[in-house]
This record gives structure tokens, sequence and C-alpha cells, in this order.
């Protein structure tokens, strides 16, 4: 249940004011504890960090705590490792030597889901001190994993270091940008035309002209119901002329470190034979990436930081030990049950024993069909069920996620009904062909759908529209459910009682998602991995 978290507020809550008979019955009927999806708990660099769904489909998958890319790249920079690279050394001596530019394109925000704009400052801070001379920002607007409404806020602290760097012999401006759900971030190959977009005006810089981003913003925020993320492609110019394509000899440097969205544009830059949309002209850059973002294919070929290293994860141990595997979703998260879930691994581990089935996502704003195609996902796999095609399955609903983002809190209600009802459509499935079902989340989305304090609202509920709360659109640091439904009886419990987000260097113990892995193999009456985080079953 992607982006379905707990929280102890009905405050802004979608999930708690949602009707969820289905979710209740599970809690009664079977086994329920609550795990961590945030934090440290997860590999993120401190416990304020929300979760995301590719560090929590890392954690599901791998049965084990791996460093993630935020804490892998501030690690690089703080040591110094990124800058003696030879990606960055080689980026430098070319920019130099092509007296050309260096140009930093990926999303603006602290969000540290994809992207930290401190990177991005310490990034341009030794570019000048290694003798760059000119600099151009292609700035995504994010909306999504912070405030919907926070552009000035990054912008504004982006031009204040830009100001801070300019000098005579070094010149660092913004060229291009637009929301990261309008240009360049697609994923899974949902929507290249969003690609195509970012392509145009960060390479070509063709789009809506505008002095500067100041412009930018306040031209779009003349509409009341436009987001940041939503943001269309814009192009800064003077006297109609764009003041940074990308052009040959130039560098480009892709400063988000989340691989799903940042391998289409990565592609569009490195790949030879890309027939998805006309690039027209091409420049000869050199490209990199803050990380390799598919270990599998390479994309791209060179990065800054090397993102960590997951091998021999519950797939990979399933399908070695013969066992079959399904798994589904729709495209937006397609690529969480498969390429994530698998150790950041592209493909099958064994044609013979695997099934991955991809359900083709509606290319519609996500709040105005806040079911997506939960539907469709639980037929499939009802379908599988019934004719016992696998032993170990995995699915994932995004509904509470992609809809949560939206900040439309009518919407993710719906969207967290919807996969209630889908899970009683599984568990009676469950139960018709013994299959024990186990449902999670990988990080809390809607349920805060309010960036807001409750005692500042208490009568929220029967506030009109335009009088409520702002909207929040970014993960959670909640927890999430497990729930585990065995047909057959309970014959255990799980671990519970308070969680804590402390370190296990301090002998206090966490449940987190990745217990999860060797639960499985527990339930499945195979021997636990020693090298996986303890299995939650308790058997009486």
């Amino acid at each position: 249940m992607d982006g379905i978290g707990l929280s102890g507020s009905r405050f802004g809550n979608a999930v708690a004011c949602a009707r969820t008979p289905n979710m209740r019955a599970l809690a009664m009927d079977g086994a329920f504890t609550s795990l961590l999806a945030h934090g440290t708990a997860v590999g993120l660099p401190s416990d304020a960090d929300i979760g995301n769904s590719e560090v929590g489909h890392n954690a599901l998958g791998a049965g084990r705590i791996f460093d993630q890319g935020a804490k892998l790249v501030q690690k690089a920079i703080d040591d110094g490792s990124v800058f003696s690279g030879a990606t960055w050394t080689d980026m430098i001596a070319q920019v130099r030597s092509a007296e050309s530019t260096l140009h930093f394109l990926g999303l603006l925000s602290d969000g540290n889901v994809h992207s930290h704009e401190q990177h991005l400052y310490a990034m341009m801070r030794r570019a000048k001190r290694d003798g760059v001379k000119k600099v151009r920002v292609h700035v995504l607007l994010d909306g999504r994993d912070v405030s919907e409404k926070s552009a000035e806020v990054y912008v504004d602290r982006l031009q204040k270091v830009m100001s801070e760097l300019r000098s005579g012999d070094f010149d660092v401006r913004i060229a291009s940008g637009g929301g990261r759900m309008k240009v360049t971030m697609d994923r899974y190959e949902a929507d290249w035309d969003m690609v195509q977009a970012g392509w145009h005006c960060h390479v070509h810089g063709e789009g809506r002209q505008f002095a500067d981003i100041n412009a930018v913003l306040q031209e779009f925020r003349k509409d009341a119901m436009l987001t940041d993320q939503y943001f269309p492609a814009f192009v800064i110019a003077e006297a109609g002329r764009p003041v940074g394509p990308i052009s040959d000899h130039d560098a480009v440097i892709l400063f988000n470190f989340r691989g799903d969205r940042a391998i289409e544009i990565s592609r569009a830059f490195t790949d030879d034979h890309l027939t998805a949309f006309d690039r027209g002209r091409r420049p000869k850059v050199m490209f990199a990436g803050m990380m390799e973002y598919d270990g599998d294919l390479h994309i791209p070929s060179k990065y800054l930081v090397s993102p960590p290293a997951i091998a021999d994860t519950l797939g990979e141990h399933l399908a070695k030990n013969g066992l079959r595997q399904f798994a589904c979703s729709e495209t937006q998260k397609f690529g969480h049950v498969t390429f994530f879930w698998n150790g950041n691994r592209s493909g099958l581990f064994d044609k013979k024993t695997e099934e991955y089935v991809e359900i083709p996502s509606d290319r519609v704003e996500f709040d105005r069909k806040p079911w997506m195609k939960a539907y469709e996902i639980c037929e499939t796999t009802i379908d599988r069920m019934t004719r016992q095609t696998f032993d170990y399955g995995r699915i994932n609903f995004p509904n509470g996620d992609m809809v949560g983002h939206t900040g439309n809190f009518e919407a993710a209600v719906v969207a967290v009904e919807t996969v209630d009802l889908m899970l009683r459509r599984l568990r009676i499935a469950a139960a018709a062909s013994d299959t024990i079902l186990m449902v999670t989340a990988d990080h809390g989305n809607a349920d805060e759908m309010f960036d807001a304090k409750a005692k500042d609202f208490p009568d929220w509920e029967n506030l009109p529209l335009n009088a409520r709360p702002k909207p929040k659109t970014a993960h959670t640091i909640n927890p999430v459910p497990l729930y585990i439904f065995d047909p057959r009886g309970q014959t255990f419990s799980l671990k519970s009682g308070s969680l804590t987000t402390a370190s296990p260097e301090s002998g206090t113990e966490r449940r987190t998602l990745a217990h999860v892995a060797n639960t499985v193999l527990d339930l499945m009456g195979m021997p636990q991995r020693e090298d996986f985080l303890p299995s939650l079953l308790v058997r009486p």
C-alpha cells in the first residue's frame, strides 16, 4: 500500500478519515504490528529524513539496511572524494580546456528524496575553486517532496549562493527549468513527452522565455491552482536569446541521486540509438549522473558517487532455490516491485520461475482518477493466486502515494478506500487459494495531507475548501502497518511494542521494513538468512 502510513491524529489524515473496514479486519483477525520506514531505519542520513519508495523497496527486498543515495553523496562531499574522482576531474578538465560551460541539472529542493540543494551548492563552489568560468543551472521545481508552493524559498537560496560566487571571472546563471511532473523527470517510460519538453528547453533553449527566474515565479503564481511540480517548461533569455543552451564541448551533471526519475533524461544524453523522441541537434557533451542510476544497464556510464552495492536479495535467494515468483504493479510503481526490490537490478533472476506484469498507467493527474489501476492489479493478482502460478508474489498499489502527492485530501481519501476495497478481494482470494497475505507500506504520505498544526484548525472538517489548511504533498516520517493473514489460522503473532528510531548500536531494537524479508522466509517454512534482519514472527 504505497504511501499509507500510521498517524495517531485524524487531522488531515486521509487514512484515518477513509472507510477502511478491511484494514481494521486484518488488524483484528490476523497479526498486526508497525514498522519504521524513514530515516536511519532505512539507510537515510538522519531520522528527520522522510522515507521514500526507492529506499523503502530496497529495504523490503534486501532484508538489510544500506546507506542510501543521500547519505552516500553527503559522505563523498564531506570527505572530498567526489571531487577527487576521475569523473569530476575529467569534466573540469574538459570545460577548462574548451573554455566551455558546466551545466547542473536537477531537482531544486531539500526534500532529500531525489536530490538536495546543498549538494548543488557544494559543487558550484568547488567548480569555481577548480577554475571553471561559466556555469548554468537548469532547475526542476519540486512541490512534491516539499511544500507544494515553496519554489520561492529554494530559488532565493540558490540566487544567494550565485550572488556569493559571481565575479568578473565566474559567470553563473539559471538557464531553464520547469515542474518535476511536467518536465524531464519521467520514470518507467510512462510519458516521454516530459523528457522531450525538458530536452528542448535545457539543450536547445526552446520554450516560453522569461527575463529571469523571478519573472517565471511571478507569472505562474497568477494561476492559484498551479503548484510547483506542474510548472510548464521555461527558458531564461536576454534579447530573445537563451542564456544557457547546452552546446558542444560542454559538461552536464545531473545532480539527482535517485535513479528512477533520472534514467530517461540520462539516456537522452548518452544513448546513440534512442528513438523515444526526436532530439534534433544532439550536442557532444560529457554527461555524468550524481550516481549510477541503473547498475545493470550502466546508465549513465559516468557518475560521481557509486550507489550502494545490494546483492543476494530475497528475490535472488528465492530464485536460486527454484521458487516461483510474481511481481505486479502499474507503470508508476512497477520498477519498485522489480528494480528496487531486487537491489537496483534490472530484469529477471530466472526467466523460468519469475513473472513480472506491468499494468500501463493512465496519463492523467492522479487526483482526477484516484482509483488508478488498483482493480487491474488486483484482478491480475487474483488470477495468478487462483491458478497458483507462484510461491511468492509482491504487488504495489500506488494510490496512497501518487494521489497523496497531489495534495487533494478528498481524492486521497478515495485512494485509500480503493486500496482497502482491493484488500477485501485479495483476502477472499487468499482464503480460497490457501495463500498467506502480508500487507504493508513503503512509507507514509496520505496519512498527513495538511501542512499545518491541528490546534490552528480545530474545526477543519467543516471548513470550505478555500479555508482549508495548506496542503502537504510530501512523504511523512510516520511508521507503516504490517498485517499478516493466514487462512489456516493465526498460529503466530508479530513483535510489537513502542517503536524507536535509535540505532542498532544503542542496543534498542527497531522494527523496520528490512525485517520483512526474513519474515517471508519464516512464513514459507524456509531457514532464515543470517545476514537479514530477523523475522518478526512470534510463535507460541
